[in-house]
Parts: structure tokens; sequence; C-alpha cells
């Protein structure tokens, strides 16, 4: 019992430490700009803070739970004020997930705890927390009170501020701009062409002039040309011509991708296939995530053809997936209506055959947005 008294203490703040060392740089991963903008688009911006607000708050939150886990494994002011500071976060934390539990629902989506590292859902944030916060208790019941008037205040002020500086200097505040890079469009591979009239047409005045039943047979012949003709959506303003003029012009095919993502090379390559098979294919165009951009020509390289791209801002980027998204992500577009959207890479994930007997579909047969 005595060795239990002794060793547990000890074994207890390294786990705890172990929890807000891996809490904090799981927010950094895969890299840290991306990391902590994704943390805030899908975290902070849904509880109302402003862009501005959001990135200072995230690097600061980052930074202190960096400290936290720094300051359990030193004895300085240790039961009088970092234990007592431990509690206070995961209780904070807690709230939190407890009111996102009952506006979102517990099982769904990742609570951001661990980042994209280990996703988590908020009940399962929750029942960390909770282990976390009975540890705790039982750490303040093991640890014997003692003086703390000789403990070093600087030192405890010293890790703090070092942590939450050095959060600042590896992902440094960036002003969101929403469109980093326009490089010149790639033709496509297949152009349509507008037919020209004859040269050879006869001059106008020197046409037969047309009577009452050749005009009632030209009208006759429109209207079943009219009637004839395949339908298609009514014009709509998709809210991406400032990225691509043609994009709201008939068919188009519409991709969120990030440079190093697999999925996204993945999806790429299944539309250059499907394109190569079927002249129909709508016309592809990529809005790129400012992330590992220098991957750009390797991923053209994999997908096997160049596209039209775009390159935004990371913060520009969620924004215009939006909430609940993931990338890959790809958008069938007509006349800058959106048929259909796949992302992320479970149930709503892009499927080429699902895409192609989608896209050869007449609008008769698209009855939602008619």
């Amino acid at each position: 019992m005595e060795n239990i008294k002794h060793y547990a203490p000890g074994f207890i703040r390294i786990v705890l430490s172990a929890l807000f060392l891996v809490s904090a740089a799981s927010k950094l991963y895969p890299s840290p700009y991306f990391a902590i903008s994704t943390f805030e688009f899908n975290q902070l911006y849904p509880m109302g803070f402003s862009e501005q607000m959001a990135a200072y708050f995230s690097r600061t939150l980052i930074g202190i739970e960096f400290a936290l886990g720094i300051l359990l494994l030193q004895s300085h002011f240790l039961r009088k004020f970092i234990i007592p500071s431990t509690f206070f976060m995961l209780l904070i934390f807690t709230i939190h997930l407890t009111v996102q539990s009952f506006v979102y629902g517990g099982n769904t989506g990742n609570c951001g705890c661990f980042g994209s590292l280990l996703p988590m859902t908020p009940i399962e944030a929750i029942i960390k927390n909770v282990v976390g916060m009975l540890l705790i208790i039982v750490l303040l019941v093991l640890i014997p009170k003692n003086n703390e008037r000789n403990h070093n205040f600087w030192l405890i002020t010293s890790i703090t501020l070092a942590s939450i500086l050095s959060i600042y200097m590896i992902a440094p505040i960036k002003q969101s701009s929403s469109l980093i890079a326009d490089p010149a469009e790639v033709p496509a591979t297949t152009t349509d062409s507008l037919a020209k009239p004859s040269q050879d047409a006869e001059p106008m005045a020197a046409q037969q002039q047309p009577t009452a039943d050749t005009i009632k047979k030209t009208m006759a012949e429109s209207a079943a040309v009219v009637e004839d003709k395949p339908k298609e959506p009514t014009q709509k303003k998709s809210g991406y011509a400032n990225f691509f003029t043609s994009i709201d012009k008939g068919r188009q095919t519409l991709c969120f991708f990030v440079p190093g993502c697999d999925h996204c090379r993945q999806a790429a390559k299944e539309l250059t296939e499907l394109r190569s098979k079927n002249k129909s294919t709508p016309p592809i165009s990529i809005i790129f995530m400012d992330e590992e951009t220098d991957l750009i020509p390797n991923f053209f390289k994999e997908a096997g053809a160049q596209y039209p791209y775009r390159i935004i801002d990371v913060i520009a980027f969620w924004k215009q997936l939006g909430r609940g998204k993931d990338t890959p992500v790809v958008k069938y577009l007509w006349n800058g209506q959106e048929i259909k959207c796949y992302y992320g890479i479970n149930e709503h994930k892009f499927m080429v055959d699902d895409y192609k007997s989608l896209m050869l579909k007449t609008f008769q047969e698209l009855p939602a947005i008619k």
C-alpha cells in the first residue's frame, strides 16, 4: 500500500502530462498552419469566434496545453496552481463538448481534441476528460501538502510564455486571402467549336421570298425542334465564377483538393480515366488548398493529366466547403446549379461509377433540380 502511495502520484502526473502534450501536438498535425486553421474553422467558428479572434485563441490555447503538459512534470506550485489549472481546463472542455453533443449529436464528427491524428467523437472526448478529472482528484489526495513559499513562480510563467510564443513562431498568423495563386488555365484536351456560317450562302436579297405555306411549315418545324431540344437547368450563379469564368456554363466538374492528400489524388486519377474513356465527361477544374503547393506538379503527374486550377488560403478553402465537409470534394455543376456533391472518404465519398451514371442522365431524369 505504501508503495502505491509513493509511486502513484508520479505515474498519474506522467499520464496527465502525456495527455496534454499529445493533445497539443496533434493540433499541429500534419502541418501546423493547416491543422490550426482546420481546428479554428471546425471548432471555433461555430462557437461565434471571429476569424481574427480564433487565430489568437487557438494558438494561445495550444501553447497553454503544451505548458501544462510540461509543468505537470515539475514540482513548483504543483498542488496550489498547476493541478487546479489542469482540472479547470478539462472541466471547460467537458462543458463545451456536452453542449456540442446536444446540438450536433455526440456520436458524429470529430471533436478536435486530438486533431486529425486521433479523431474522437464528443462522447468519447467527454469520457476521456472525466477520466482525466478523476485522476486529478486522486492526485490531489495523494500529494502531501507542503510549504510552497520558496517555489519559483518565474519558472512557471517562463515555461508558459515560452510555450505560447513557440506556437506563434511555428504557425504564424497569416492574413487571410481568398485567391493565393492564379496560374494560367490549362486548355482542356477537347475543345468545342462553333459552326461557322457557310461562305457560299446566297445573299438574303437573292433568296426566294417566303410564302404563307412555307412560313407555317417553318413554324411547325421550329416548334418540333423546341420540343425535341433537351431541357437544361435554369441558369444560376454558382459563386465560383471568380475562380473560373466559364464554371457556370453547361456541365462542369469542380474539385476541391489538397495537393498532398492521397484520397484527392485517387479521385483525380479516376476522373482522368473517366474522361479518357468518355468524351462527354464535363470539363474538370480544381481549387487547391494552400498547403504543400510544391506537390501540385507531382499531383497532376499522378493524376495523368493537368487541369485548370486555383490555389486559395486554408481558411477560405474550408469556407468554400462548408461545415461538415472534408476532402476530397467533387461537385457536379450544370448551368451553375449543384447537381451533386461528393465529399470525404466515408458514406458521401466520390464514386466514379455513380458520377458516370449521373452525368449521362438527362435533365428530365434529375427531378430534384427541376
